[in-house]
């Protein structure tokens, strides 16, 4: 059976990375988070005073681009690839609330952007692959055989983010989180470069109520759909 490329777009902690693993697992797909590799970026500015709430020196982070090595390496014990920035594992490091303060001002940098998009799109040059990100559809695979659009409420993903930072024993605030969420919403939105928007052949799957056994099976069968299509 022919491979196909699946393109998964939505709003932030919509569940698009935990879905996608499942998919690419399901399938034996390559599986990439491409907002993994915007916060590795936003960690590096963050690590080299690049960044903060005062101050954002642009150029000096697109001067420094050339420097950044953003790999995946696949960990047989958690059965996902975890991110490796210049040859260090970065995976937990890049899913703080703190980095999340600053990844959508990162990933408006075209330059950012462009510099990603090409080595995601070398990446799905063989197909078979599952990425999730905010322009998958509309920027990186056009093409793509099936194209997922995920929403929720802004109360709903602020609390399953909250969850998620409480569980991993970081000290954050309901508000803080919901308003960080609102704030995400608005800036990828609203970027000029490759805004957050739904490909006109994307399928929307609103999870706020769907349980994620539900949210699986329903997109699995799209894919099925699509797999079929293709013999």
């Amino acid at each position: 059976m022919k491979k196909i490329t699946i393109a998964i777009d939505g709003h932030s902690s919509t569940g698009k990375s935990t879905v996608a693993k499942q998919i690419a697992a399901h399938l034996g797909y390559t599986y990439v988070d491409s907002g993994a590799m915007y916060r590795a970026v936003t960690l590096f500015a963050m690590q080299n005073n690049l960044i903060s709430a005062a101050d954002f020196k642009v150029n000096e982070l697109i001067g420094s681009l050339h420097d950044l090595k953003i790999d995946f390496q696949f960990n047989p014990d958690l059965g996902f690839s975890e991110v490796y920035l210049n040859g260090t594992n970065v995976e937990n490091q890049i899913r703080t609330l703190a980095v999340s303060s600053f990844v959508s001002q990162v990933a408006a940098i075209p330059e950012v952007r462009y510099q990603l998009v090409k080595q995601q799109r070398q990446i799905g040059e063989a197909k078979g692959v599952v990425m999730d990100g905010r322009d998958i559809g509309t920027v990186v695979f056009p093409n793509a055989e099936v194209k997922i659009f995920m929403t929720a409420s802004a109360e709903v993903r602020a609390q399953r983010r909250f969850d998620e930072l409480i569980n991993r024993g970081d000290k954050v605030v309901f508000d803080e989180v919901l308003k960080n969420v609102k704030e995400r919403d608005y800036i990828d939105s609203h970027r000029a470069n490759s805004p957050l928007t739904k490909a006109e052949d994307a399928i929307v799957i609103d999870n706020s109520a769907l349980t994620p056994e539900a949210q699986l099976n329903k997109i699995l069968q799209i894919i099925q759909t699509a797999l079929e299509t293709k013999r």
